[in-house]
């Protein structure tokens, strides 16, 4: 039965979720608090990572993260604050840094990035579209003995999952990138990577949408939310409702705001990113992070992106000057022969990133709201599995066997 539904949320995970339910043959309206432009899903890095099997809650991140916390160029910054949402998330992500945690994810994450890569190839092919999609895979680049050890485990336990990984040394690696000086140890090259160049995807998708009917109302922000017998009726902005038979939640950082609205505890914090764009050829052609500094870096469509920290410090778009000379640093520590102008820092942009306090994703109906469907919390990998997402999501719409087992993400779990 095709239905009326309505998406909170017009990034990467709204327009997938979008195109999958359009293809089901649903009625599907899109409504954005923005001009749906900016954000995560157009500064993140591009990556399609089956790499990235450890989630962000591991064993000593916690320690890391209050080690950190009084170095505001760190790879990762959490502001303390006294607010209660922020403290029961906390708790929430120092219970998940374990080793059982970690086990727990690895299955999941791989298997969600697998199907999600494949997902683009298939978008692509089936509508003709033209944005880039490379498999070079992914370099972890390190510059000391240390940082390489601990990469080759990480590679070893991705090896064990059934992930294509070989290590690199210092030959191997100029071999691979002839035309860039690099000054690194050795690396870990994840073969099962690929990487887009997010604004040329976002263009595409949401001009197919529109072509295909698809309803989308921008600069509108949902404020409330009407219900009754475990069932949404409407949601409404200052100036109009909107009513459906089906409601999905992929408002990124906000939309443990709009839970909270009905009664429903997501645990859920911001961390931001932030981006540099370098418009000139530098000779970088595999993607890469920059493993001491946790940075980025992507060869795109006309630019080589730097991308880089996770600050979790609340819902704003504040640019920390700190943060974006360490990104371009790391750059120059990494590349001694590229230097990132002012101009190029100037022009910085940031995103913010649903975090999820045990590193995994909330897709799945929540068990208060028969028609209430959330996607969000995907923190880094949330354009790595955004088509994926948006196929589970279209599948529980349209009361389908979901392609993966759901549990490790429902939204209702307890930590």
């Amino acid at each position: 039965m095709n239905k009326e539904v309505i998406i909170i949320g017009g990034g990467i995970i709204g327009l997938c979720s979008a195109y999958y339910l359009h293809k089901e043959g649903h009625h599907v309206t899109v409504i954005d608090q923005s001009e749906m432009d900016s954000g995560a899903s157009y500064v993140n890095a591009g990556y399609l990572t089956p790499s990235h099997i450890i989630p962000l809650a591991a064993p000593g991140m916690m320690k890391k993260g209050i080690k950190w916390m009084f170095d505001s160029s760190s790879p990762l910054y959490i502001k303390p604050r006294l607010n209660s949402h922020f403290l029961q998330w906390s708790w929430a992500f120092n219970k998940s840094c374990t080793p059982k945690n970690v086990e727990k994810c690895i299955p999941a994450i791989r298997d969600i990035n697998l199907f999600s890569r494949d997902l683009f190839t298939d978008i692509k092919q089936q509508e003709g579209f033209k944005f880039q999609l490379e498999r070079k895979g992914l370099l972890m680049l390190c510059q000391t003995d240390k940082m390489l050890e601990e990469e080759i485990e990480v590679g070893e336990l991705a090896k064990k999952a059934g992930l294509p990984v070989r290590e690199l040394s210092k030959e191997a690696l100029d071999q691979l990138e002839p035309n860039v000086k690099i000054n690194a140890t050795g690396a870990v090259l994840y073969e099962c990577d690929a990487h887009t160049t997010p604004t040329v995807f976002m263009t595409e998708m949401k001009a197919y949408l529109q072509e295909s009917g698809v309803v989308f109302h921008k600069n509108e922000k949902i404020q409330d939310i009407t219900f009754s017998n475990e069932t949404i009726r409407s949601v409404s902005s200052s100036t109009k409702t909107y009513t459906a038979d089906e409601f999905i939640l992929a408002a990124g950082s906000w939309s443990k705001i709009l839970s909270k609205k009905l009664g429903i505890k997501l645990l859920l914090e911001a961390g931001k990113g932030y981006r540099i764009n370098v418009e000139r050829d530098i000779g970088i052609t595999t993607p890469a992070i920059l493993a001491e500094a946790k940075v980025a870096v992507t060869p795109m469509q006309g630019f080589t992106r730097f991308a880089g920290t996770m600050e979790v410090a609340g819902i704003n778009h504040d640019i920390n000057p700190v943060r974006v000379n360490a990104i371009a640093n790391a750059a120059s520590q990494f590349y001694p022969e590229v230097e990132v102008t002012d101009t190029e820092k100037n022009n910085v942009a940031c995103g913010l990133r649903p975090v999820s306090p045990d590193g995994m994703p909330y897709i799945g109906k929540s068990n208060t709201y028969k028609n209430f469907t959330i996607a969000t919390g995907h923190a880094m990998m949330g354009w790595s599995i955004g088509p994926a997402t948006g196929k589970l999501v279209s599948e529980i719409i349209s009361d389908q066997k979901p392609s993966l087992n759901l549990d490790i993400y429902h939204p209702d779990r307890k930590f």
